[in-house]
């Protein structure tokens, strides 16, 4: 079966106001539109547009909870959220736990009384929440993870030329800085001293975050070397979020511009920050986000540090693999989902079996669409859930679908 779905984009002030919509086709708003979401989260489900369906039923969540065999098959839930997502602003640095630590931190903030829609409630489900983004803008800009410690001691030396240059200089205000960036011991230990402090909230990180961004704001970021966008980044930040930690915290990071069609995969303990542009992102279906910075929402320091892995590790890029001809996996290996491109020319065609329900969304071009069971077409903009009894799937037109389905069959 394919149902037709739809959405309304969400509104979050970092959104673009033009981006999903040109991208789609749609009217726009006028607004900020920062996520479109098709899935089954409760935050926000997708709505229910096939006529055929509508007895009662308005929305994704409500149909599966109805009639869970035919939706989902040998799946018990729905494990993924499809994103269009469109940043026209930074998003907030965060992290997500493990699986383990999910359950364990919603058990116990369950056991304390802590209302699910508490602003210091840090997990709302007992879910893991790794997520892809690939890049359908020309540039899309991240943070993600820890850089070498020998590159933050470089920047950090560069810092210090910068303000010993500097018409008014302040040589006391970087030491704090210098003395645990240099400090003895492995890259964890120096990484998790640098971030606990910066979170600390004491005067001296306050004074540190004003002096670097007036560096950053007197000296060219191109005067930076290899690490300008980093300087650029805290340029940025320190316009849109004046004096917040994050801004140095974000000289600890991989600093990446991604090409269309790039993508990154964030798993359990990286912390990251979509700085701009706009993707496709998919991700385990859970809310649970542990913020570092770069918002005015609550920040549980003792939990992020708790979640947060504390290892220098290159850009996590995910490279596809090709399956088929017209078709990519962009497959981290979790059992949560695999996010698929499908892009044809005119009347090529192109197959794929999900493991499971899938949700795909045609974001150019238009389709026919024929499963084992029916068929549908699928033009610019619109998308569809599909059912597991609908089998191999083939797709005849012109364009791009991303498709999204579990990542694994069910046990």
């Amino acid at each position: 079966m394919f149902v037709g779905i739809t959405n309304t984009p969400r509104d979050y002030s970092w959104g673009s106001t033009t981006a999903i919509a040109e991208l789609l086709g749609i009217p726009s708003t006028g607004g900020p539109e920062a996520e479109l979401w098709l899935g089954a989260h409760p935050g926000s489900p997708a709505r229910i547009i096939d006529g055929s369906m509508r007895h009662g039923v308005d929305d994704l969540a409500q149909w599966i909870a109805d009639d869970r065999e035919t939706a989902l098959g040998a799946h018990a839930q729905l494990p993924f959220l499809l994103k269009i997502l469109a940043a026209d602003g930074p998003l907030s640095l965060q992290a997500h736990p493990t699986l383990e630590r999910a359950r364990q931190g919603f058990d116990a903030e369950n056991a304390a009384g802590i209302p699910l829609d508490a602003p210091n409630r840090n997990y709302k489900d007992p879910l893991h929440k790794p997520e892809v983004i690939v890049a359908l803008s020309e540039t899309f800009d991240a943070l993600c993870g820890f850089r070498p410690v020998a590159e933050i001691r470089d920047i950090v030396a560069l810092l210090e030329t910068w303000d010993t240059e500097s018409d008014a200089p302040a040589p006391a205000v970087l030491a704090p800085l210098a003395a645990r960036a240099r400090a003895d011991g492995d890259e964890g230990s120096v990484l998790r001293s640098l971030v606990e402090w910066l979170l600390g909230g004491s005067e001296d990180v306050a004074t540190l975050v004003s002096r670097v961004s007036a560096l950053a704001e007197e000296n060219e970021p191109s005067a930076a070397g290899e690490y300008a966008a980093s300087l650029q980044t805290v340029r940025d930040l320190a316009v849109e979020y004046p004096g917040d930690p994050g801004i140095v915290t974000s000289l600890l990071l991989n600093r990446v511009t991604l090409s269309a069609g790039e993508a990154l995969y964030l798993p359990a303990g990286n912390i990251h920050a979509y700085l701009k542009g706009l993707g496709v992102e998919l991700m385990a279906a859970s809310d649970n986000v542990l913020r570092g910075g770069l918002t005015p929402k609550y920040i549980d320091v003792p939990e992020l540090l708790s979640v947060l892995d504390f290892e220098s590790l290159p850009v996590p890029y995910l490279r596809p693999t090709f399956p088929s001809e017209g078709v990519e996996e962009f497959r981290p290996g979790v059992p949560d989902f695999v996010l698929v491109r499908i892009q044809t020319r005119l009347n090529e065609r192109a197959a794929y079996r999900p493991d499971g329900a899938a949700i795909a969304i045609c974001t150019s071009g238009s389709f026919e669409i024929h499963g084992e069971r029916s068929d549908t077409t699928l033009e610019r903009g619109q998308s569809v859930f599909i059912t597991p009894e609908e089998g191999a799937i083939t797709f005849t037109g012109v364009g791009t679908i991303f498709l999204a389905a579990p990542g694994a069959p069910a046990n």
